[in-house]
Order: structure tokens, then sequence, then C-alpha cells
């Protein structure tokens, strides 16, 4: 059954090709069906056919929305297979690099470090009264500020060095950029870039996060960024992929919980670990029985992923963050792992996603998964 194929789209010949190049750079074997072999790019049907124990893979894939890349990068995979790991050189960003070093190993990736410090000529840092010393004095602190990100930043690397060669740390390639901008932009435009494989950041305790709400550079980057985060609370327990054995994974009933556990199950491959499948209901299906859905999803993920052990666990609408807390306490969770949809900046502002709550609420790692 796993070998059976399956047509996963169908479009012209050149969107085709585009697909199935797309496909097999991030390792889904692909094959076209219905090419007209006398005069094939007229064809207008052409099936895109797939293992259908690639379908979450695949469909992780093709709801990218940069899916058809321009002509000159087809066939390319810009992919560093790094792990991007923001510092400001504070002791929780330090504590997530660590673990970044870890993280690398397990997956076999390569780390980038990443700091960025804040250039005076961005608007609000500049009152009116200042503006006849503004140039020179924008100059020489610009200069100062690079000047101590960059040697802060040697003097990591430095250290990260020395703890590899007395092996206090596993030997992962790593490499430093330090850049200028606003941090939260800064990681985003970078991990554009570089196309990370995973974010890692380091959050502070639970109780200084309530305090600092709007200013978190962590959330932002939740909300925005679109490949997996990692955020790392200072006192985490977790120090390898193997430590984590109990896990929370958010479901909303949508194709999107397939698509963002298949991407975990992948990154956890060679490990297992107890999985509850919980939900927390919208208003819409608040009033409905959610039952037979959740246990066709539970059955899925069992025949698909037996190195793990799947448990369901439904929440109530109303006291849905309060039985949560009570859940993660009692069950000793190790991780929460969250798919993320993209959201408009209203939506953002005005209603927060269930990733960046959680992350105010909870001293346990989170994963976050773009879908």
């Amino acid at each position: 059954m796993e070998d059976r194929l399956i047509t996963v789209a169908i479009h012209t010949y050149e969107r085709a090709v585009e697909l199935k190049t797309l496909l097999e750079s991030e390792g889904v074997e692909a094959s076209l069906q219905n090419v007209n072999l006398t005069n094939p790019v007229v064809a207008s049907g052409v099936r895109v056919r797939i293992k259908e124990r690639d379908l979450p893979l695949a469909l992780r894939v093709i709801e990218n929305t940069d899916i058809f890349v321009s002509g000159e990068n087809v066939g390319k995979n810009n992919s560093r297979h790094t792990i991007l790991v923001p510092v400001d050189f504070s002791p929780y960003s330090l504590h997530a690099c660590d673990l970044a070093f870890l993280l690398a190993k397990s997956l076999k990736t390569d780390i980038t470090l990443l700091n960025s410090f804040v250039d005076p000529s961005l608007p609000g840092s500049l009152q009116l009264s200042d503006s006849l010393n503004y140039e020179v004095a924008n100059s020489e602190i610009r200069e100062r500020l690079e000047k101590e990100s960059t040697s802060n930043m040697n003097s990591l690397c430095l250290s990260l060095k020395n703890r590899i060669k007395n092996g206090e740390l596993p030997p992962v390639k790593f490499s430093s950029q330090v850049s200028e901008g606003i941090p939260e932009e800064v990681i985003a435009g970078y991990a554009r870039q570089i196309n990370p494989t995973l974010i890692v950041m380091g959050t502070r305790g639970a109780d200084t996060k309530e305090r600092e709400l709007v200013g978190s550079v962590t959330a932002e980057v939740l909300d925005t960024c679109r490949y997996p985060v990692f955020t790392v609370p200072a006192d985490t327990h977790i120090g390898d992929l193997k430590d984590i054995r109990k896990v929370v994974f958010f479901c909303t009933l949508d194709q999107e919980d397939i698509i963002a556990l298949d991407r975990f199950a992948r990154m956890m491959s060679g490990n297992s670990a107890s999985i509850t499948l919980a939900n927390i209901p919208s208003k819409k299906q608040s009033g409905g029985d959610t039952t037979a859905p959740f246990n066709a999803l539970q059955r899925y993920c069992q025949n698909h992923y037996p190195n793990f052990d799947f448990s369901i666990c439904m929440f109530n609408h109303k006291e849905a963050e309060i039985q949560f807390k009570e859940y993660i306490c009692s069950n000793h969770i190790d991780l929460i792992v969250v798919p993320n949809k993209k959201r408009n900046i209203f939506s953002r502002l005005f209603n927060p996603g269930l990733a960046h709550r959680l992350l105010f609420r909870a001293d346990i790692p989170m994963m976050v998964m773009p879908v």
C-alpha cells in the first residue's frame, strides 16, 4: 500500500515539471503521467504522481506559497541544512545556543549564529532637538555598536571552539553573522536567505515574559517567520531530542495537522515519544461532536508513525488555557508542538495566535511548525 502511486496535482507540462523538480529536491520521488510524447509542451492535463507514503511531505511542499520558484532557481535547493540561532549574548540566548549544538548533532546540520544591532537612524530614535548634531553622532554610535556586536560575537565563537575542544559541546560546524537592523526583521530576512532547517531561540521565564509581552522578539518571529521555531525556556531540562518523551501536539482537525505532524516526525526520526493529540475547539466546533474525526486522526497517526504512541485529549473552549496548564503540570510534558498558520497583521495584533499565547504562559519548550 505504501508504494501505491497517487496523483497529487494536475498541471500544464511546464508547471508539472517545476512541481516534480521541487518535490524531488525535498526528497519526494515523483513521476509524470499523460505527457504528450510528440509535443510535451502542449500537454495541459499532466499528472504529478507520488508514492502514498510521501503524501504528507508533498502536501507541505505544495502548501508553500513559494512553490513555483522562478525558472533560474528550479532544481536548486537553497537550504544550507543549518540551524539558525539568534543570540543577544544574554544567559537565556546562550543556553539556547548550547541546546542548538546538541540538536544539530542529532539532525546532522551545521549552525549559524546571528546577532543584530539597531541602527540609530531608524525612525523613532531621533528627537527634533537633536537634528543638528545627528549626522556625526549617528556615524559614531553606529560604528561603536557594530564593533561591540562583532567583538561579542568573536568572543562567543572563541568560547564555543574551546568548549568543543574540551568535549563540552559536540563537534558541529558553525558560522556567525552580525547584521544591522531590528532583531525580528533581521531574523526573518536572514532566514529567507538561508532556508534554515530550524530556528532555535531562547526565552525568559514565564513571569518575565508576561511583563514584556509586547516587546518579545521571539513572539514576533513566531507570528511572522515561515520556518520551524524551537523556543527554549531558561530552565529547560531538555539536552537532546532523546530527552523529548512526552509531547502535546495541538490539532485543529484541518489538513495542516498532518503536514505539521509529518514535519515534526521527520525531525524526530529515530526517536520515540508519547504524543497527545490535543484540541482546543473553535467556536464553530464547540457545539459539535469531534470524537469521530479525532479517532480517525489518531488511527492515521498510529499507522503512519509507529515509533510514536498517540493519545487524545480534548479541552473545553471556554476553559482551554486553564485545563491545558493543569494537563502539562500533571503529565510532565517535555514539549509543545503547535501548527502555526500565516495570519495578517490585523489578526496578529488583536487576536494573537495559539503559539503566541502559549509562549507567555508556559515554561516548556515549544516547537512551532508553520503551515
